[in-house]
Order: structure tokens, then C-alpha cells, then sequence
């Protein structure tokens, strides 16, 4: 049997709203720069994120040797501001090139 603690809890996770649209789910819009490569219309950052590694996979590039380094073709050293960056580097890069929408 439930304690009356445990039935407030559940009474909250069910009132809670979702946040779709905060967070990585609220709408960001990209730079030019970026735009050239995800498009210019505002997305959730996880998608602006999805789409710059399908562009990256559709081009091949990251490094064959190690895979977590992404080779900058001439768009993406526009938003990388370098020849190439970790996987874990691009998400700072990418930050810079977004707005809120």
C-alpha cells in the first residue's frame, strides 16, 4: 500500500507539464554559417545538432584513424573556425552559431 508521501509524488509527475518547447527542445535559429549546412529555419537544437552529423556522415568526415575528430570541409571551418575538432569540441562551436528564436 502507498503512503500518502508516495501519492503526493505521483500526484505531481502527473500534473507536471511537458517542456517542449525549452531547453533543447526550444526553437534556436541558426547563423548563415550553420544555416549553410542545417538550413535557416529555427529547430530544436537536438535536431540542428542530428542534422550537422548527417552532414558530416553524407560527406565522410571524420577522421578514418579516429573517428571522434571531424575533418572540416569549407563550411563546417566556417563554424568550427578550424580545420578540424573533436565530436565533443563541435557542440561549443555549433553554440556559437545559435540564437534564440
Amino acid at each position: 500500500m502507498a503512503t500518502a508521501k508516495q501519492d503526493a509524488g505521483a500526484d505531481k509527475a502527473a500534473k507536471k507539464p511537458t517542456n517542449s518547447g525549452t531547453g533543447i527542445h526550444a526553437p534556436v535559429k541558426p547563423s548563415a554559417d550553420l544555416g549553410a549546412i542545417v538550413g535557416n529555419d529555427a529547430l530544436p537544437r537536438s535536431e540542428v545538432i542530428s542534422k550537422v552529423w548527417d552532414y558530416i556522415k553524407s560527406k565522410n568526415l571524420q577522421n578514418p584513424e579516429n573517428k571522434r575528430e571531424i575533418l572540416a570541409d569549407d563550411n563546417l571551418k566556417k563554424v568550427f573556425g578550424k580545420d578540424k575538432a573533436t565530436m565533443f569540441e563541435m557542440n561549443k562551436y555549433i553554440s556559437a552559431h545559435l540564437t534564440k528564436a
